[in-house]
């Protein structure tokens, strides 16, 4: 039952999560919120894991969960429930690409779906940067603090991405230097 399920939940989010991985965002936090296989937190771990490892980040989270939730075959389903969809349309499209390429009115549903799934994406940003910018400490009754190493973290990329000399460093030089940051205040 569990690996239908997966494939349903991960098929919905393959059919309607128009924009990349970063789109899957919201779709996955309503998935944890309903169904409980992870928390809020487990997802800023999956983002963090899936974009440092290669490979398309929506495939990733959606062969992570299927794999926390039903191991191996858990992992096949949810993946091939995410890409379903992909397939399916790319191959109905193909078929009709010439046409496609002239249509106005697929051109305006690309106007409209392009600025929706902006707004997707940066509220599952800021829903991810609130829970990684904040937590809630025992010691104080539950009250909200912020997380101040992890807002400098965020803070110090986002001004090297700017800088001149440090705009030509791949992505993967930022990670790294956040994950030895990570090691450090954590030990």
């Amino acid at each position: 039952m569990i690996l239908l399920q997966l494939f349903f939940e991960f098929f919905k989010t393959g059919l309607f999560a128009v924009g990349g991985g970063l789109a899957t965002i919201p779709f996955l936090q309503d998935i944890g919120a309903r169904t409980g296989w992870f928390t809020n937190g487990d997802l800023t771990t999956m983002i963090a894991v899936s974009e440092s490892t290669p490979g398309p980040m929506g495939v990733n989270m959606a062969t992570y969960v299927g794999f926390e939730s039903a191991g191996l075959p858990g992992a096949a389903v949810a993946t091939l429930g995410l890409i379903a969809p992909s397939v399916i349309v790319i191959v109905i499209i193909a078929g009709f690409l010439q046409k496609f390429r002239q249509s106005k009115a697929v051109d305006a549903v690309f106007y409209g779906l392009r600025p929706a799934s902006t707004a997707l994406i940066a509220v599952a940003g800021l829903n991810v940067a609130l829970s990684v910018f904040q937590s809630t400490g025992s010691s104080t009754g539950g009250a909200v603090q912020l997380n101040i190493p992890a807002i400098l973290i965020a803070a110090a990329i986002f001004v090297g991405l700017h800088l001149k000399p440090l705009k030509k460093l791949h992505p993967i030089a930022f990670i790294g230097v956040a994950a030895v940051i990570g090691v450090v205040f954590q030990l």
